[in-house]
């Protein structure tokens, strides 16, 4: 059984200005209420709107709330990160502020790692609700990228919605890498895993933050981050097409020897160079984002800058 004496609770914050202050109070009823001793930390990734404002006066107001200001908008990776450098509580847990991950589920994922002892609760949501395109889209992603990704295995409902230990949130600080991918590095570390279940609540957004293409970023950066795959699949199609190339070569050889020369063969030159120039590029993007991804790495800059810290 393992002891909690406090909970930090982790919040990466864009444009929230809507709902900072309901879940600030859902929070503080449903721990309270539960008898645990816990602090909000609230980073805000560069909003737009009044979101730091509300951050600066809810610190202000209440000594449990700190907050966290970074420079610009670095993105939900590196919040999330900045918030669990802040983080010293016994066990921390990471939530969005849009309402969709319930505050009153907070207190059963704390009784979950207290009576099993596990380092990481994660709750996993059902897609009630959603589209049935972006359901068979999703089990679709999840679907391709288990059976790429090497070393971790993600489960389809499962996101950020968790509580880690101490030694977790130790763990995850000590990996380094800048193309981060939380999501698999939650799954990379080990550590006993429990989950519990609850129904998809809606955002209290008209529109979601994540566009298509950010959503397809998101997915390559899972793909690509835990794998090598890809550089081997355009290897096999470069020897597919050098293949097929070398046995047209021989059919075409063999043709004229018996035949002599017939047709210029001008339509099959120009389906064999659009062919074979479209792999070519293929397989220089994928090499291509592989030597992007070293080059963020090498250059080691921070994960994010810190403008303003609030409370602590």
């Amino acid at each position: 059984m393992k002891q909690l004496q406090s909970i930090s609770i982790v919040v990466p914050c864009y444009n929230e200005e809507g709902s900072l202050r309901r879940l600030a109070a859902q929070l503080q009823t449903s721990l309270e209420s539960a008898g645990y001793s816990w602090n909000l930390i609230l980073v805000d990734d560069g909003s737009r709107d009044d979101t730091a404002r509300i951050i600066t006066e809810l610190a202000q107001q209440h000594a449990h709330i700190k907050g966290v200001l970074l420079s610009r908008n670095f993105g939900k990776e590196s919040a999330m990160l900045a918030g669990l450098t802040y983080a010293d509580g016994d066990a921390t847990l990471i939530m969005d502020a849009d309402m969709q991950h319930p505050p009153q589920l907070v207190p059963q994922l704390v009784e979950k790692m207290v009576e099993t002892g596990a380092d990481q609760v994660v709750a996993i949501r059902d897609r009630v609700g959603d589209s049935r395109f972006r359901s068979a889209l999703a089990r679709l992603y999840y679907k391709i990228a288990n059976r790429l990704m090497e070393d971790v295995e993600l489960i389809d409902g499962a996101g950020d919605f968790r509580l880690l230990s101490r030694r977790a949130v130790e763990t995850l600080l000590a990996l380094d890498e800048r193309q981060r991918f939380s999501k698999g590095l939650f799954s990379w570390i080990g550590y006993p895993t429990e989950t519990i279940r609850y129904a998809n609540q809606a955002s209290n957004r008209e529109r979601s933050t994540w566009s298509f293409s950010s959503l397809l970023d998101y997915g390559m950066d899972g793909i690509m981050s835990f794998n090598a795959k890809p550089l081997r699949v355009v290897a096999v199609i470069g020897g597919i097409g050098f293949a097929i190339a070398f046995i047209y070569f021989i059919w075409v050889l063999v043709q004229w020897a018996l035949n002599g020369v017939d047709a210029p063969g001008y339509i099959t030159m120009i389906a064999s160079v659009i062919g074979f120039g479209g792999i070519q590029l293929l397989a220089l993007g994928v090499i291509g984002e592989y030597v992007g991804r070293i080059y963020r790495e090498v250059k080691a800059r921070p994960h994010f800058v810190v403008k303003d810290e609030l409370g602590f």
